[in-house]
């Protein structure tokens, strides 16, 4: 049996009221009587009656809801800007779609295809490591249609982003690492056109030329899907492996490359930190829990959602076309755990290589 919602058709047609009287006395308007109000109100909270969403958004040209994409729902960063998000969105009457791109280009296009196509009120997104065509994005934000970047933005596109201190929390994770007596510190990252990977990055050669230590880009390797695919992770740490002077140290610069990290060290029967140290970005709550636990970077995710999402609100519900944006940057947090304890002299075992 086909499930269909009431309409004020229903209640008109039971109530013996034209369908325009039923309409008004919803919208508790003065031409109506309040009786006949006191009447209508009843029978349609005695039925459950509630308004059609797509009918008011057609009526209003709002659909009161805002599209959300970002790389991966599981991955716990995103998960924890998602809920700052719909915490802000429900506070506010809106409804939160979300689509998440998998890292690629393709899917992201399709997902906004598929997200405007249902009339969304505006948009907050993190950009696929494919993506480095923004022409799509540009088109709808020159059209005035409202956009917040987070995490991973668009510098072309002026608008309101919300990002974490990339530079600072990188900058501190190395010079952490320096302090525990490290010296070959590698960093396996996220594609270099990323934003997150240029200022993460920066943060990290900043802490070694700080502390005279010459920057190896034999050092540094990059993961295309940032430790989606388990492959690309183990690669890089077998490249690292099979340099002359091997490092001492891991610098990962996202969620899943650090723990991808520690699962793929572990595997090749490494000691963390005993053969080597590893610091890296996550927001995963199990980091230290486990052996040994892992010395993160931690980024605001939840703040992050609700800044973004009350951004977002004051493009949509502006009445005049807004011309001044921000860039919001949000503090990190260094949580030194087991992982990075200071380096003895024990020999790097000659298993990596193999």
């Amino acid at each position: 049996m086909k499930f269909e919602a009431v309409t004020i058709k229903d209640i008109a047609k039971a109530l013996g009221l034209s369908t325009s009287t039923v309409s008004r006395a919803l919208r508790d308007s003065y031409e109506i009587s309040p009786e006949t109000k006191k009447l209508v109100l009843e029978y349609a909270e005695k039925i459950n009656y509630h308004p059609n969403p797509i009918a008011l958004s057609l009526k209003e040209r709002r659909s009161r809801s805002i599209g959300v994409i970002v790389c991966e729902i599981a991955n716990s960063f995103f998960s924890q800007t998602i809920n700052g998000i719909e915490s802000i969105a429900y506070n506010n009457g809106y409804n939160v779609i979300i689509a998440q791109s998998r890292e690629s280009f393709e899917r992201e296009v399709l997902n906004l295809q598929n997200l405007t196509s249902r009339s969304i009120d505006g948009l907050i997104i993190s950009v696929s490591t494919e993506t480095t065509d923004f022409s799509y994005l540009k088109e709808l934000h020159q059209k005035g249609f409202p956009i917040v970047f987070f995490d991973r933005i668009v510098d072309e596109i002026d608008t309101h982003k919300v990002i974490a201190d990339n530079y600072k929390g990188a900058y501190e994770a190395t010079v952490h690492l320096i302090n525990a007596g490290y010296r070959r510190i590698a960093a396996i990252s996220n594609p270099a056109l990323l934003s997150i990977t240029r200022e993460r990055l920066a943060g990290y050669k900043a802490a070694l030329t700080d502390h005279g230590i010459e920057v190896n880009d034999s050092l540094i390797k990059y993961c295309q899907h940032g430790g989606m695919i388990v492959s690309e992770v183990e690669e890089a740490v077998k490249e690292l492996f099979s340099l002359p002077q091997r490092p001492d140290a891991i610098f990962a610069s996202a969620d899943k490359l650090t723990t991808g990290c520690l699962r793929i060290l572990k595997a090749r029967g490494l000691s963390v930190p005993g053969d080597i140290g590893l610091i890296g970005f996550s927001n995963t709550d199990l980091t230290e829990l486990l052996d040994p636990p892992l010395s993160i970077i931690k980024q605001p995710a939840f703040e992050m959602g609700e800044v973004a999402t009350n951004l977002l609100l004051q493009l949509i519900e502006s009445k005049r076309p807004v011309t001044q944006f921000e860039t919001k940057v949000l503090s990190t947090e260094l949580l030194i755990r087991g992982s990075t304890k200071k380096k003895t002299t024990k020999k790097v075992s000659e298993s990596v290589g193999q």
